[in-house]
């Protein structure tokens, strides 16, 4: 009897216990849950840098959670993605630069470009795991399946997060609810350093339409002044050898004139607002060259990539007027499904380029620096005599 009583005790015992128990474990997971949002909100107000916040935010997640590794695609307005993070993955996803992640297409990006994809959901099948487990390129750590949730900021889009666990082909309400508000974390911060980005540009817009304003009023006038007092000494002297003087300064203080509108326009590009080819005509007729223009595609570009277009061909179109020693020039622009090709190309003297050079010139310098700061490439080709090509490539 005493041995049934205890027994009897024992299991009344465990049904009062368990139950306290597992609210514990709730209590705890919450704490656990809203501590790891705390850490990855702190660290996502700190960050300035998109990448740089993602892959620390992304780190952050995974060590704080089940989740064992994570990618981010960045999606475009064309619908094609970008593997701009990843962390922890196993060796079939890693193999030769992540390639079957990067390669062929997938059901989270597929729903996200239907715009069907709403909040974090299970993936059934992934075609990209399964395309690296078929190729056997290495261990696959048992990541078959993935959780994925769109990255957006209100009803801006910018990708998607996915995250995955070894021999876990369902994940629970409660972890993607998880995974959903540290995606809603991430795209308000991305569109957080977007905006802020922009404010920069617009601040940097506003700077160098000062200075384009405070050169046209004050050094460009005092050199117009020189010009006409030139001319006014040249009709008032009689001597050969004063009027030639005057006739130096006047051809100085015109090319100097010159010098100073590229430079304004440089600073404030006026006449982009009636599209890039007309900005381009009106820089090259104020250079004083005439320019044949041959165009290949329809030219609707993202801003920067019209901006940069269009500073480049600047800065090809001075290197014409001071160096080429002609005042004719032919410029191409083709435009492809992926990317933009503009060529410049000149008749005139040429130059020879130094493969061994470790600096290029400044001109071409910026060129190059314009084209990769877009992810796209600068080359040239020139011969003594036979003039100058120069060839860009953007990416569209």
């Amino acid at each position: 009897m005493a041995e049934t009583d205890a027994t009897d005790l024992e299991m009344l015992s465990l049904k009062l216990v368990m139950p306290k128990r597992r609210g514990v474990v709730v209590r705890e997971n919450e704490h656990s849950n809203i501590s790891i949002l705390k850490e990855i909100a702190e660290l996502l107000n700190e960050e300035t840098e998109i990448v740089t916040m993602l892959k620390g935010a992304l780190v952050k997640f995974l060590n704080g959670t089940n989740f064992e590794t994570g990618w981010i695609f960045f999606i475009d307005a064309k619908g094609r993605p970008e593997l701009v993070v990843h962390e922890n993955l196993p060796e079939a996803l890693k193999y030769n630069n992540c390639h079957y992640l990067k390669k062929g297409g997938c059901w989270c990006v597929s729903r996200y470009r239907n715009e069907e994809l709403k909040k974090a959901s299970n993936i059934i099948e992934c075609q990209r795991i399964e395309s690296a487990i078929a190729a056997d390129v290495g261990d696959h750590a048992g990541i078959t399946h993935h959780a994925t949730v769109p990255l957006q900021s209100g009803q801006e889009r910018f990708g998607v997060l996915n995250v995955a666990s070894k021999d876990t082909v369902r994940f629970s309400e409660e972890e993607l609810a998880l995974l959903e508000s540290v995606a809603f974390q991430m795209g308000s911060a991305i569109k957080r350093i977007l905006l802020t980005k922009q404010e920069q540009e617009m601040a940097l817009v506003k700077e160098r339409n000062r200075l384009a304003r405070d050169l046209h009023d004050s050094v460009n006038q005092l050199l117009f002044s020189v010009t006409l007092t030139a001319r006014a000494g040249i009709e008032m002297s009689n001597d050969c050898d004063v009027k030639e003087t005057f006739k130096e300064i006047q051809h100085l203080t015109q090319d100097a004139l010159t010098e100073m509108r590229a430079l304004i326009w440089q600073l404030r590009p006026k006449g982009l607002e009636n599209g890039l080819l007309e900005a381009i005509k009106v820089y090259a007729e104020m250079l004083g060259l005439k320019l044949q223009i041959t165009v290949s595609g329809v030219l609707q570009f993202p801003s920067r990539i019209e901006e940069t277009l269009f500073r480049v061909a600047q800065e090809a179109l001075n290197n014409v007027r001071r160096h080429a020693g002609v005042l004719e020039a032919a410029l191409y622009i083709t435009v492809t499904a992926t990317d933009i090709l503009l060529v410049i190309r000149d008749e005139g003297r040429g130059f020879v380029i130094d493969k061994n050079a470790r600096l290029l010139s400044m001109g071409l310098q910026s060129i190059k620096d314009r084209a990769k700061s877009v992810g796209g490439t600068a080359d040239w080709v020139s011969e003594i005599g036979k003039g100058t090509e120069l060839l860009i490539r953007l990416p569209y």
